[in-house]
C-alpha cells in the first residue's frame, strides 16, 4: 500500500498559522514525502525539509480547482481545515471524486456556519448553553421594538453565518445591544441573526472560556487537547475581539469534571448528526464556558463546581490553537487522517507528550482594525531566523511575504511564536525571550505581554 511507504503527498487547504502547524506536523510522518497548501503562506516551508508547495494563486473556496490539483498531483490525503472550505462543500466534492480526506461535509459542517441551526440542535438536545432568539433580516423592527421591551441586561449579538470572526457583538445594555444588531444586520453574515444572553455563574461569578477539540470518523472520536484563548487585542482583555491573541495549553481550567462532562456534549451532538445522516468525520472544535455553580457552602461562603455550556462549535481546528496542540501529539498525522477517511480511529495510537505550550501572536500594529494595520503592510520583520536556533521554540507564519530572502508584514496576523515548558511559567517565559528577538520596521509590531495568565494566577493559589 502507497500510505506505507515514504512517497506520499498530503495537501493542506488553509493559508494561515494554523496551516503552517498542520504542514509541520504532517511533515514529520514517515509516510509522507511532499506537503502542499492551498493558498499557503511563504513560510510554510520554515521547519521541514521535505518539499513545501503553495498555490496562493487559489482560495480555500476554489472547488473545482482543488480536486484538479489533487488528481494532477496524485494527493494521497486532504486535509480541509478552514471553515470557508466547509461551508462550499469541499469535502463533499472530494468524497465525490474518492478522493481520502479529513474534514466534515457541509452538512454536518452546518454546526459551525450555521449558528441558527446549531442553537436549535443544543435545544433539541438539551445541552447546557445561553437562551436565544433568532431572526431574520426582515424581522429587524420587531427584534429593536422587542428589546426596548426586555430587561437592560448585557446579551451578545451574533450574525448566524460566517463573518470572519466579526460576527460577534458584545453589548453591555438594551441601548447598545439594538446598536450591535443594527450593525450585524447590515454584514452580508447578518441576515440572520440571533440574541444571546450573556452567561454568569451563580450569584454573578464570570465565566471563563476554553476550547476542547476532538477528532471523529463518524462514529467513534479521541481527544486531541484542549486549550484556553485569549481574544481580546490588548493586555488585562481590554480592547477589540481579534481572531486571537495567543493561548495557552493544556489549561488549568479542564479539570476532570469539566473535561468529563464536556465530553459527554460532545459525544450527543456526534451522535445526533450521525442520526440526522450527517456523520461528522474531521476534528470538531467545542468552544465552551466554565460556569461556577453553587453546590453548597460553609463557614466560608458558597462552594461552587463548575459546569461547561456551549458557546459554539467549530468544524476545524483553532487559531492558534492548532499551533499549541499539534506540536505535543504523539502519534503520526497521516496515519490518523487516513484512518478518519476510512471511518474508523479506533486502533491509531494518539498520545500527549505532558508539555505545557504557549502560543503568542504577533500581528501589525492597529491589528484588528484594517484601516489600521494596513499601514504595516510591507514593512520588514526582523529577527525570524533567530527563532529556528532556539530549543523548544517553534514559529508559525501567518501573513508574511518573502521577497528575495526578507521578510515582510503582509497582513493582521503575521506569525505565532510557540514556546514550550513543564509548567505555564517556563512556557511564557521561553515564549516571550523568542517575541523579544522579533521586530518590525517603524515600530509596528504588536502583541500581548500577559499570554497563559490565568493559569498562573491558578498555578500559583
Amino acid at each position: 500500500m502507497k500510505e506505507r511507504s515514504t512517497g506520499n503527498t498530503v495537501l493542506v487547504v488553509e493559508g494561515g498559522g494554523r496551516g503552517a502547524a498542520l504542514v509541520d506536523k504532517y511533515a514529520q510522518s514517515n509516510h509522507v514525502g511532499k506537503v502542499i497548501a492551498v493558498p499557503g503562506n511563504d513560510l510554510m516551508k520554515l521547519n521541514t525539509d521535505k518539499p513545501v508547495q503553495i498555490y496562493p494563486q487559489l482560495k480555500t473556496t476554489s472547488v473545482k480547482e482543488i480536486v484538479y490539483l489533487c488528481k494532477q498531483k496524485d494527493v494521497d490525503l486532504v486535509d480541509v481545515a478552514e471553515d470557508r472550505a466547509v461551508e462550499a462543500g469541499l469535502v463533499d466534492a472530494l468524497i465525490r471524486k474518492g478522493i481520502s480526506v479529513v474534514g466534515p461535509t457541509r452538512g454536518a459542517g452546518r454546526i459551525e456556519w450555521d449558528k441558527a441551526f446549531a442553537r436549535k440542535l443544543g435545544f433539541h438536545l438539551q445541552l447546557p448553553q445561553p437562551g436565544f432568539d433568532i431572526y431574520t433580516r426582515d424581522e429587524l423592527n420587531f427584534a429593536l421594538t422587542r428589546m426596548d421591551l426586555e430587561s437592560n441586561k448585557p446579551r451578545f449579538i451574533k450574525a448566524a453565518f460566517l463573518a470572519g470572526g466579526k460576527g460577534a457583538k458584545a453589548a453591555k445594555d438594551r441601548g447598545e445591544a439594538k446598536e450591535k444588531i443594527i450593525e450585524v444586520t447590515k454584514m452580508k453574515a447578518g441576515k440572520v441573526f440571533l440574541i444571546e444572553d450573556w452567561l454568569e455563574g451563580d450569584a454573578g461569578s464570570q465565566g471563563e472560556e476554553f476550547s476542547l477539540f476532538v477528532i471523529s470518523d463518524g462514529e467513534h472520536y479521541r481527544v486531541l487537547g484542549n486549550a484556553q484563548d485569549y481574544k481580546r487585542e490588548n493586555n488585562f482583555d481590554e480592547g477589540e475581539n481579534t481572531g486571537s491573541m495567543g493561548c495557552s495549553s493544556p489549561t488549568l481550567l479542564a479539570t476532570p469534571g469539566l473535561m468529563k462532562e464536556s465530553k459527554e456534549i460532545i459525544g450527543k451532538v456526534l451522535a445526533e448528526l450521525k442520526e440526522r445522516g450527517m456523520p461528522y468525520e474531521g476534528v470538531l472544535y467545542f468552544g465552551g464556558m466554565a460556569i461556577n455553580k453553587i453546590k453548597g457552602s460553609d463557614n466560608f461562603g458558597y462552594i461552587y463546581e463548575q459546569k461547561p455550556y456551549v458557546i459554539e462549535f467549530n468544524a476545524r481546528w483553532g487559531d492558534p490553537e492548532a499551533q499549541a496542540i499539534l506540536p505535543g501529539l504523539k502519534g503520526d498525522l497521516f496515519e490518523l487522517g487516513k484512518a478518519v477517511s476510512s471511518g474508523d480511529i479506533s486502533k491509531v495510537k494518539i498520545g500527549h507528550d505532558k508539555r505545557v505550550r504557549v502560543a503568542v501572536t504577533g500581528a501589525s500594529k492597529g491589528y484588528p482594525r484594517e484601516e489600521e494595520y494596513r499601514w504595516a503592510k510591507g514593512r520588514q520583520i526582523f529577527g525570524l531566523e533567530e527563532i529556528k536556533k532556539m530549543d523548544g521554540v517553534k514559529l508559525y507564519s501567518g501573513a508574511i511575504k518573502e521577497i528575495n530572502g526578507k521578510y515582510y508584514a503582509w497582513g493582521g496576523r503575521l506569525f505565532y511564536i510557540v514556546a514550550e515548558g513543564k509548567d505555564i511559567v517556563e512556557a511564557r517565559r521561553m515564549a516571550y525571550r523568542a517575541m523579544s528577538k522579533i521586530s518590525v520596521e517603524g515600530n509596528n509590531l504588536h502583541y500581548r505581554k500577559d499570554i497563559g495568565w490565568r493559569d498562573v494566577e491558578r498555578l500559583n493559589k
